[in-house]
Formats: C-alpha cells, structure tokens, sequence
C-alpha cells in the first residue's frame, strides 16, 4: 500500500488548467477531425500535433524526459500516436487505448453554441468532442505528460494509444484495426488494456452486436380502390416482421448473464425506418422496404441470428397464405394472375458485442481505483455498439472500458462534458497505476 500511496502522491491531481488549455486546441479542431466519408474525411494529424506538443518536451525525441513517440500513418493526415512510458520491469505492462481523434458531424444551426469552439459555462466544458472523444485524449495527455515530468520509478510500463477513424469504418486500414494488423500493440497483451471511451465515470463491462437488416417486400400495384386486385406490400410488410419478430424473441430471450453484467435491455430486434417507390394517395404501391437493427448481448453469436432470421424469412414465403392478413379483400395470393407476394431479407455489416472478464486482475483495479476516486462503482452493460474492442478482445487482449463525458450527450447536439468528472477520471488512471505496482 505504501508504493500506491507513493505513487498516487506523485502523480498528483490533474492540472486543471493546462489540461483546459489543451482541451481548448483541440475542439478548436473539431471541425476538420468530422468523420463522414466520403464528404467528411478527418485529418487526424491535426489532433497529433497538439499531443505531440504537449508531450515532446517530456520525451526522448529530444531528449528532455523518458517518453517514447511513435506517430503511425496509413493514410495522409491520419495518424494515429503510441505513447509509452517505460517501466522497470519487461514484460509487465498497462495501457490506456481508444482515446480517438475524430468526431461525429455536427450542424452549428443546430447548437446553442458554436460546437467547433470550446466555451465555458460553470463546470461545463462545451463543443463537439468533450465528451467523445477528444476530451479523454487531452486527459490521457495530461496523464502521460504527469508521467514525463515527475518519472515516478515504475514496475510497469504505461502506454497510451491515441487513435485514428473510430466513428466511422468506411475506411479501412487507418486506426487501431492496422495497429493491430501490423503487430505494434502486441505487447499490450501482457497486462490489462484499458479502452477510454465510453462514459459516466463507471466501469463499461458489456456492449451490444448490432446486425442491420432490410426486409424488402414485392406486392402489387393496384388502384387502392379496387383493393382486391391488389397485393398490398404494406400490409404483408407489418404483418411479416410482427411474426418474424415474435419468432425472433421466443429463440432469443433474455439471457440469464445479462442480469450479472447490467445490461439495461435484453436482446432487441426492432424496425426504425421505411421506405417506399412513392405514388399518389390512392395507389397501392408495387413494393416497399423496411429497415433496423438487431442489437444482440455477447451471450448470444451473430452468425446464429442471422442464419435463424432468414429461416423465418424461407418459411414465411412457403407459407405466405398462413400470414395474417387486414379486412375482408386483403391478401398476399392472387391465384388467377399466379402472383405471391415475396419477402426478401438482406443485411449489412454485423458486429458482435463484448462481455469483459470480470474475474481479470484488470476489472478488479478499474473498480477499485473508480470506488475511491467517484465514490462508488456500479459497473453496467448496454447495447450500443463499440466493435473494435470485441476486435481486440478476440485478438486476446484482457479489454476493460471507462469514460468520463457524459453519455446523455454523446452524439447529441449541444456535447458537453463536465471538468469535475474529468478530474475524477484523471484519479481512477493514477489509482489503476498505483495498484498495478503493488
């Protein structure tokens, strides 16, 4: 306990100020950093300079303190950044990963505030990016800028890896998916990885798979008010995906490990859009399309639900005049044209969730060291997406997930984080590197 106490004493509280010095550089980048292809490419390179700034005073690039530099590109202006922080010991290793340095779009229009300049209101730190994610790369800065000045003598080395191209996967080849590619987080194994990217101060210790699907439903085109000679695509539409849905849940229930990690909801599977050709009021439309997720818990395999979904789909169409139907004139058969509505399923690129080890020697210091920094730990589940760390994970890095914005602005309009909760999760990092040494 004393080489913690030690080690926490050195490293200290965070630097307010330098680190809302920082913050402020790189929402004030904000705006080139959008990740949107093909309209929105982010040129990281931009958020890197300002870390490297931050840091080369402290680094053997020139000569001024222990930290080692690598700035990693596979893509013009987008570069990601391994800082490490050497230990005595080989082989005995943490790291913090995932800080990434583009953002989701914001609309200015939109905002209260200009979101690509960072303002201050009280405790609240507010632009697009305080909160996900560049608010956790000016932390994990701060951290690893602590550690160059101080050189507190360590077992284990700390390594922090500032990423490229986490919003959006259109673009291959650019952030931690090459760094992984390439070997140059292999050492990363040896030790627990701590991906700082989530939110609200508490241990993140599951996330969702999410499985994208089309259902396109043929019918036929008729004036609406001859119904009869019709094949109402709307109606099979609804009519199928409530029995496709009802099958869904009866072979995919709620799974008794979703209760141990916290997950706020079992696995769904839902529509949130439609989309039809278009036509007048009083046309019956030849087909129409609707589309949504699948959000699976990591208890479940992706592979499995969809191989079951287009079993549903199969038998639906071998069965399709078994499917209800709505009024004395609707149906899905027109035995006199030889016509049968048809149901087609496709699907977009799946990703699976994550249940992180909760008996790893990782999870248990991410709990401690958030217990005595906030207070209290209450670690939860959700079904959002986060797939470069199930990535990660089956590569076989020991994955635990933290965050210090705030997730009821993430993604949203009007982003802010709050500079308290940072400074919160400045302490949980000294107090898992405090442990670690123990």
């Amino acid at each position: 306990m004393m080489v913690a106490s030690a080690v926490k004493e050195t490293l200290g509280d965070l630097n307010k100020d330098s680190f809302v010095t920082l913050l402020t550089k790189l929402i004030g980048e904000s705006k080139y950093v959008q990740n949107n292809p093909p309209d929105l490419i982010p040129e990281e390179d931009r958020i890197v300079r300002h870390v490297r700034e931050a840091l080369l005073p402290h680094s053997t690039a020139t000569g001024g303190g222990p930290l080692i530099l690598n700035h990693v590109t596979y893509k013009p202006n987008r570069g990601n950044l391994i800082v490490e922080y050497p230990g005595t010991e080989p082989g005995k290793i943490l790291s913090f990963v995932g800080m990434h340095m583009d953002v989701v779009t914001a609309n200015p229009f939109e905002w209260d505030f200009d979101p690509f300049s960072m303002s201050i209101d009280g405790d609240k730190l507010r632009g697009r990016g305080t909160t996900d994610c560049l608010g956790h790369v000016a932390l994990v800065t701060e951290l690893m800028k602590k550690l160059g000045q101080t050189k507190p003598k360590l077992k284990s080395s700390v390594v922090a890896v500032f990423i490229a191209s986490e919003e959006n996967s259109s673009i291959p080849g650019v952030g931690v998916d090459a760094l992984v590619k390439d070997g140059l987080l292999d050492k990363l194994k040896n030790g627990p990885l701590f991906w700082i990217d989530t939110a609200d101060k508490q241990p993140c210790i599951g996330t969702g798979g999410m499985i994208p699907w089309k259902l396109h439903v043929t019918g036929k085109l008729f004036h609406s008010g001859l119904a009869h000679k019709a094949i109402n695509p709307f109606e099979l539409a609804m009519e199928a995906l409530k029995e496709i849905q009802t099958r869904f849940y009866k072979d995919f229930p709620p799974h008794s490990k979703e209760q141990v990690y916290g997950f706020a909801t079992p696995s769904t599977m839902k529509p949130t859009q439609w989309t039809y050709p278009g036509g007048g009021i009083n046309q019956i439309p030849a087909d129409c399309t609707i589309s949504g997720d699948v959000r699976l818990t990591p208890f479940y395999n992706v592979p499995d639900v969809i191989k079951k979904l287009k079993e549903y789909v199969e038998d639906l169409n071998k069965n399709i005049e078994k499917i209800a139907t709505r009024g004395p004139v609707s149906k899905y058969v027109l035995p006199d044209e030889n016509l049968r509505g048809r149901i087609e399923i496709s699907f977009d690129e799946a990703s699976s969730g994550v249940a992180c080890n909760l008996e790893s020697r990782g999870f248990h210091v991410l709990c401690e060291a958030t217990k005595d920094a906030v207070g209290h730990v209450k670690p939860y589940s959700i079904t959002g997406t986060l797939p470069l760390i199930r990535e990660l994970q089956d590569e076989g890095f020991d994955v635990q997930t933290a965050g210090y914005g705030l997730m009821s602005t993430y993604h949203a309009k009007n982003e802010y984080c709050l500079l308290s909760d940072m400074c919160q999760g400045y302490k949980v990092f000294t107090g898992i590197i405090a442990q670690l040494e123990e």
